[in-house]
């Protein structure tokens, strides 16, 4: 009954290190909902600080920015908001990655309409993904983080083929 029961486990457990929104319910979502609404109340505030990074650290400085305190600021908020996705989902690939890039292809480097739009479209491509993950080969559900990799994997190389050509 052991080996049945570790290989249960073992499952599961590989199911959710690929990712995937099948094991999520609505109480855990109202468990992370605290953490998500202030994490992104608090991201969404940043907006300024994250425009006057793209100057550089120097010049961040110069208009008035700690940027070592930000830093550290942002990075909690961003590891609190990661924590929270990843206790209901489980580890899913290139979304966090491969949104903002695609976003700001679109719209631009403004984080005032970087992050909404960031956050909107990495919902989006997250229950795209999921309803791939559900469909393409139903009744077997694969891992949502193998699709977004999928996905993921050529656009990276695609960014790093673009941004060597523009050198």
């Amino acid at each position: 009954h052991l080996m049945v029961f570790a290989r249960e486990q073992m499952a599961a457990v590989v199911f959710w290190m690929m990712g995937g929104l099948s094991a999520a319910s609505w109480p855990y979502i109202a468990m992370i909902a605290p953490m998500f609404a202030v994490g992104t109340a608090v991201a969404l505030s940043f907006t300024r600080e994250l425009d006057l990074m793209l100057l550089g650290d120097e010049r961040a400085g110069h208009l008035g920015l700690d940027v070592r305190r930000f830093r550290v600021v942002a990075l909690s908020v961003a590891s609190l908001l990661t924590a929270a996705a990843v206790a209901v989902a489980g580890l899913i690939g290139f979304v966090g990655l491969m949104v903002p890039h695609m976003v700001r292809l679109i719209i631009g480097p403004n984080h005032r309409l970087l992050m909404p739009s960031s956050l909107l479209g990495g919902a989006t491509v997250l229950v795209l993904a999921d309803l791939v993950a559900r469909t393409i080969i139903a009744p077997v559900e694969i891992p949502v983080g193998i699709v977004t990799a999928l996905i993921g994997g050529p656009f990276f190389v695609w960014l790093l083929v673009r941004g060597e050509r523009r050198r």
